[in-house]
C-alpha cells in the first residue's frame, strides 16, 4: 500500500506530521509505521497541544518519592517504609458511545496503573458529569456508566469509597467519566516501567488480544460528532474477573526478582508500551508479533500494534529467568508468551513469520522524545462579555426561603447519589472507614498500621467556566479542604483535564488560564502534582463541555483515630461558621439552576484565606476542640447544614446574618468556609482558640426540627426523604429497574 499524505490525514496526522515522520525516518514510512505514529502521536498519548503547560506545574516536593510523569502513577512517602500510589483518568469518549464497556474498561486501566508499578490497590474513585436528567438519553448513559463501574470494581474487588456527579447540558452528547485509582506498596518493592539489559525477554502476559479497541487513542482525540457510533469497534471489552488473576499473578512475579520492567498495555496498545519502557531505559526491542497471543485469526501487523484489548501486559524479565516467569503466569491461569528481547540500539524492530513489518526508533514515538509539542493561540472568551454584566443587586430575594430550600435539596448535583454508591461495593477489602461515619473525604485504612489514607475528587465545573484562573484554583483548594476536615494532611495531587478542541483559541485559554491556576494553589498548598491525564475534543456540534480540570488528591493521616466526620453528635452542640460569610451568590447552584442565571462571575475566593482556614481546621482538630466540620460548597450553608444533620437525624436552630443578604447566607456558594460544631461546654475555649481567625456562631444543633429566623422548617427526616430519592425519582422505572436487576 503506497503511504500517502492523504493516508496521514486518514489517521488523524496532519500533513506537516507526515513531513515530519519522512524527516525523521529518513524515508516514507509504511502503513504499519504510520499507524504507529498515528496512535503514538495523538493527543491522548503525546499531550502535543499541553505539554508545554502542563511543565509549568509543581512536579517535585513534598513527600514525592518519583518525579511526576516517570511512572505510570504518582508515588507519595506515608511514612513506615511505604507509599501511597495513584492517578487519575479519563474514559470519556468511549463512555459516550457505549457507556457500559467505556467506564468499566476505564475503571480496569486505572487499576493496572496502579499495580503495575508493584502496588495493590485499595480504594477507587469517580468524577461523572452528564447533561439533563430529565432526559432520556442521559438516564441511558448515568445508567450504562454507573453499571459499569459496578460491575467492574465489585467484580475487581476494589471498593469504590467516593466521587462526585453533575448534571449539567453541556454534558449532554460528551459525558465525562474520570476514574481514580489509590494503591499501597512497600518502598523498594516497586516496579519501573524501564526496558533495560540486551538480550532480556520481552513477555507478553495477560488476555490474549483481539480487534476491540483498535484505534482507541485516536479516537479520544476527534470531537464526538453523529458519525462518532461509527467508531464502537475503538471501544475495549473488559474482563474484571481476568483482571483479578493479573493483579495477583503481576505481584507475585515481583517478588521473585525477576521482573526488570513493566507497563500495562492501555492507550495505543503494544507500540505504546513497546516504544514508551524502551525510551525510558536507552534501548530498543526486536518484537515477533506472531508470538503474541491473538483471539482472531490473522491479524495484521498494524492491528497488533495498535489494539487496546484488555488486561494485558508487557513485561522484562532477566535474561534465563523467563521460564519461571511463564510457570507462575501459567499458574494463575493466564497467557504468557516470550515475544522477544530487548536490543541495544534504540529501534523498534516487529517481525511477523520473519518478515520485517516496522522500523521504528523508540524515541521518535514518544511523549518528551520526538513527538511534536505545539503552542496553541488563546484569547479571552467571548462570553466573559456576560458575565462582567452580572449585577446581585438585580436579583431579588425570595419571599419564600423554604421553597427555594426544598427545589435546591432535590437538585440532581445536589441530591443524595444513594441510587449509584448502592451499586458500588463500597467494603470489600475491608478498608474504608467512612460509611457508617461520613467524611468530606472518604478515609480508608492502611492495614498493618494506624494509619489512614483521606482521597477526594474535586473539581465544580462551572467556577472554572466563570474564571479559569480562580475556578481551577478553587478546585485545588476544596480537594484539600476536604483531606483537612477529614482530619488529614494534604500530600498530593493527580489531574484530570477535561477540555473541547484545543484549537479553539477559546478553549485553549481555559486550558492555560486553568493550568495557571493549579500551580498557584498546589504551590500554595505543598500538593505537587504527580501525573495525571488531559482529554480534549469534549466536545459535540453545540459547542465544548465546560473546563472541568477533575483534581484527585491524597492526604495522610498519621493515626487514623483523628478522623473527623461531618455528622452532628449532640442536641445542644453550637454551631459556628469558621471563615468569612459574603455577600455572595454568583455561580451557586441556586443562581444558575433556581434562577435559571447562566453568567455569573466565580464565587468569592482568596487563596491565602483558604490557607489560613486548613491551618487553623488543622488545628482545632488536633486539639479535640470539635465535634464535627463539613466544608461548605454546592448548595451553600442550607445544604451543608442538611448534610451534617441527615446521619443522626439531627436538626439545628439557626439565625441569618443581619448584614447578608437571606439568600446569599443560606444558598451562596462562597468559599474557604467550614461549619463545625462545638461542645457546648467547650465554647469559650474555643472561641478563644480561633485567635483573629474571623467566625460567626450561627445556632445549635437540635433533636430533629429545623429552624430558621425563628421559622420552623419541617424535621430532618422530612428533608433527609426528598434529598434521598431525587434521583431516583428522576429516572424512569425502566431504567431504574433495568440498572438494578443486571447488577
Amino acid at each position: 500500500m503506497e503511504v500517502t499524505v492523504k493516508t496521514a490525514q486518514q489517521l488523524r496526522l496532519t500533513a506537516e506530521e507526515f513531513e515530519l515522520i519522512k524527516q525523521k525516518l529518513g524515508r516514507t514510512p509504511n502503513f504499519n509505521e504510520l499507524c504507529a505514529f498515528s496512535g503514538m502521536w495523538s493527543e491522548h498519548c503525546s499531550y502535543k497541544n499541553s505539554i508545554k503547560w502542563l511543565k509549568t506545574l509543581p512536579r517535585e516536593g513534598g513527600k514525592m518519592l518519583v518525579k511526576a510523569g516517570e511512572e505510570n502513577a504518582g508515588l507519595m512517602d506515608i511514612g513506615d517504609g511505604l507509599g501511597v500510589v495513584f492517578k487519575i483518568e479519563s474514559h470519556n469518549h468511549p463512555s459516550a458511545i457505549e457507556p457500559f464497556q467505556g467506564a468499566a474498561t476505564g475503571v480496569g486501566g486505572i487499576h493496572r496503573d496502579i499495580f503495575t508499578m508493584g502496588a495493590r490497590p485499595i480504594a477507587a474513585l469517580n468524577s461523572l458529569r452528564f447533561g439533563n436528567l430529565e432526559e432520556d438519553k442521559t438516564q441511558h448513559l448515568l445508567s450504562g456508566v454507573v453499571h459499569g463501574i459496578g460491575h467492574y470494581g465489585n467484580c475487581f474487588g476494589v471498593p469504590t469509597v467516593g466521587g462526585e456527579i453533575y448534571f449539567d447540558q453541556c454534558y449532554h452528547t460528551n459525558p465525562l467519566v474520570n476514574a481514580m485509582s489509590v494503591g499501597i506498596v512497600k518502598i523498594g518493592e516497586t516496579v519501573s516501567a524501564t526496558a533495560e539489559g540486551v538480550g532480556n525477554p520481552v513477555l507478553f502476559v495477560g488476555s490474549a488480544t483481539g480487534k476491540d479497541g483498535i484505534g482507541g487513542a485516536s479516537f479520544a482525540s476527534a470531537d464526538i460528532t453523529e458519525e462518532s457510533a461509527q467508531d464502537l469497534p475503538a471501544v475495549q471489552v473488559g474482563d474484571p474477573f481476568q483482571e483479578k488473576k493479573l493483579l495477583e499473578a503481576c505481584l507475585e512475579v515481583i517478588q521473585t526478582g525477576a521482573v526488570v520492567g513493566m507497563q500495562d498495555m492501555g492507550a495505543a496498545g503494544i507500540i505504546c508500551s513497546t516504544s514508551e519502557m524502551s525510551a525510558k531505559g536507552g534501548s530498543g526491542m526486536r518484537i515477533d508479533l506472531d508470538k503474541v497471543p491473538a483471539r482472531q485469526k490473522n491479524m495484521k501487523a498494524w492491528e497488533l500494534l495498535l489494539s487496546e484489548s484488555q488486561e494485558r501486559m508487557l513485561l522484562v524479565a532477566e535474561k534465563g529467568r523467563e521460564d519461571e516467569v511463564v510457570q507462575l503466569f501459567s499458574k494463575w491461569d493466564l497467557p504468557c508468551s516470550v515475544i522477544g528481547e530487548v536490543t541495544g540500539d534504540g529501534i523498534l524492530n516487529f517481525y511477523m513469520q520473519g518478515e520485517l513489518e516496522a522500523s521504528l526508533p523508540a524515541h521518535e514515538l514518544v511523549l518528551g522524545g520526538g513527538a511534536p509539542q505545539y503552542d496553541r493561540e488563546y484569547k479571552e472568551p467571548g462570553y466573559f462579555a456576560e458575565i462582567k454584566k452580572f449585577n446581585a443587586a438585580s436579583v431579588p430575594v425570595p419571599k419564600d426561603l423554604k421553597e427555594v430550600a426544598e427545589k435546591i435539596i432535590q437538585l440532581p448535583s445536589i441530591a443524595s447519589k444513594k441510587w449509584i454508591y448502592d451499586q458500588y461495593d463500597s467494603m470489600v477489602g475491608t478498608n474504608n472507614s467512612s460509611t457508617n461515619a461520613p467524611t468530606d473525604a472518604p478515609v480508608v485504612l492502611v492495614k498493618g498500621t494506624k494509619k489512614g489514607i483521606a482521597i477526594t475528587t474535586d473539581c465544580n465545573s462551572r467556577y472554572v467556566y466563570a474564571d479559569p484562573y480562580k475556578g481551577t484554583m478553587i478546585a485545588v483548594s476544596e480537594a484539600a479542604r476536604n483531606i483537612v476536615c477529614s482530619g488529614g494532611q494534604p500530600l498530593g495531587v493527580t489531574n484530570c483535564l477535561n477540555f473541547g478542541n484545543p484549537y479553539d483559541p477559546e478553549v485553549y485559554y481555559q486550558f492555560v488560564h486553568a493550568i495557571k491556576g493549579m500551580g498557584e494553589a498546589c504551590r500554595k498548598f505543598d500538593t505537587p502534582v504527580t501525573g495525571g491525564n488531559v482529554s480534549f475534543y469534549n466536545q459535540n456540534p453545540d459547542g465544548p463541555v465546560y473546563p472541568t480540570p477533575t483534581i484527585g488528591m491524597v492526604g495522610l493521616l498519621d493515626n487514623i483515630n483523628d478522623k473527623m466526620t461531618l455528622d452532628f453528635k449532640e442536641e445542644g452542640d453550637v454551631l459556628y461558621i469558621v471563615g468569612i460569610s459574603t455577600n455572595d451568590i454568583a455561580s451557586s447552584q441556586y443562581i444558575s439552576k433556581i434562577k435559571g442565571i447562566d453568567f455569573s462571575p466565580a464565587p468569592h475566593f482568596e487563596l491565602e484565606d483558604e490557607y489560613r482556614l486548613h491551618q487553623k481546621i488543622t488545628e482545632l482538630i488536633s486539639q479535640k476542640m470539635i465535634q464535627s466540620a463539613h466544608d461548605v460548597s454546592e448548595g451553600g450553608l442550607f445544604v451543608t447544614l442538611c448534610e451534617s444533620g441527615f446521619n443522626n437525624d439531627l436538626g439545628f436552630s439557626i439565625s441569618t446574618s443581619s448584614v447578608i443578604r437571606k439568600d446569599a447566607f443560606l444558598f451562596g456558594e462562597g468559599q474557604s468556609r467550614v461549619l463545625v460544631s462545638v461542645m457546648l461546654d467547650n465554647v469559650k475555649e474555643f472561641e478563644s482558640a480561633l485567635g483573629d481567625h474571623p467566625f460567626e456562631k450561627i445556632g445549635v444543633v437540635s433533636s430533629g426540627e429545623m429552624v430558621v429566623d425563628g421559622d420552623f422548617w419541617g424535621t430532618i427526616d422530612w428533608w433527609k426523604e426528598k434529598y434521598d430519592t431525587s434521583i431516583e425519582n428522576y429516572l424512569s422505572k425502566e431504567e431504574a429497574g433495568s440498572a438494578l436487576s443486571s447488577i
